[in-house]
């Protein structure tokens, strides 16, 4: 996993530095490197970026008019040669504050603060991502659907079967059509209910998901090369 970051700062000098730093990070990809806050802010628009190393003090638009002026923030590393803007630079919830000249020890451990802290949003994003609630053995349960690996018919009951563990639900394979998003499930068979971003393999008679082999209905194939093609 690598963090996409880019870089703002009015110093050409300060921007190769820092360019360098973090293209010798293995935790870090450069997406670009930008002297202003407006060419930088069309490159956010752009592109998914988790990481900003930005400079306080630039012309026209200094680093916190710029946080300001986005709708969507990422992590901010903020760089300056002053210690002044501390307080300030915290208020906008600020990853760390590194002071020029920056330290490559400094640099990283501010960005293992900066992976540690993406990998705690995408944990709890993912506690709360979209759930669907089952009632198995008398208990109602809470199922993240993104674990959800595939839901099978099984007589009157449909089982459903997640990265942890699989429940028998008195229910049908409609319903559970109807409840769950069709960007990510598939029905690809009368009796197979599966989940694309757990597909490793296929062919013309299966979609494999780990070891087990879902039978694939002769009309489905490219049905399933149409949403893994949409789901990438």
């Amino acid at each position: 996993m690598k963090l996409n970051c880019v870089v703002v700062d009015d110093s050409s000098i300060q921007r190769t530095i820092i360019a360098k730093l973090v293209n010798n990070h293995p935790g870090l990809h450069l997406i670009g490197d930008f002297s202003n806050a407006i060419e930088a802010k069309s490159c956010i628009s752009l592109n998914n970026i988790d990481l900003i190393f930005l400079d306080i003090e630039m012309p026209v638009i200094n680093g916190f008019d710029f946080l300001d002026g986005l709708k969507s923030k990422p992590q901010i590393i903020f760089i300056t040669s002053k210690a002044e803007y501390a307080l300030k630079a915290f208020d906008y919830d600020a990853t760390d504050y590194l002071q020029k000249p920056i330290a490559v020890d400094r640099f990283n451990a501010s960005v293992k603060r900066a992976i540690d802290m993406h990998l705690l949003r995408k944990e709890v994003k993912e506690e709360e991502g979209e759930h669907i609630f089952i009632k198995s053995n008398l208990k109602k349960l809470k199922i993240f659907t993104a674990k959800i690996k595939w839901i099978e018919a099984f007589g009157d009951y449909v089982r459903v079967v997640t990265e942890d563990d699989s429940n028998l639900v008195l229910s049908t394979m409609k319903s559970f059509e109807n409840d769950l998003s069709k960007d990510k499930f598939i029905r690809v068979h009368k009796s197979y209910i599966i989940n694309i971003d757990k597909v490793e393999r296929f062919n013309s008679k299966f979609a494999e998901i780990g070891i087990t082999k879902i039978p694939l209905s002769r009309n489905k194939k490219e049905d399933l090369v149409k949403a893994l093609s949409t789901s990438s």
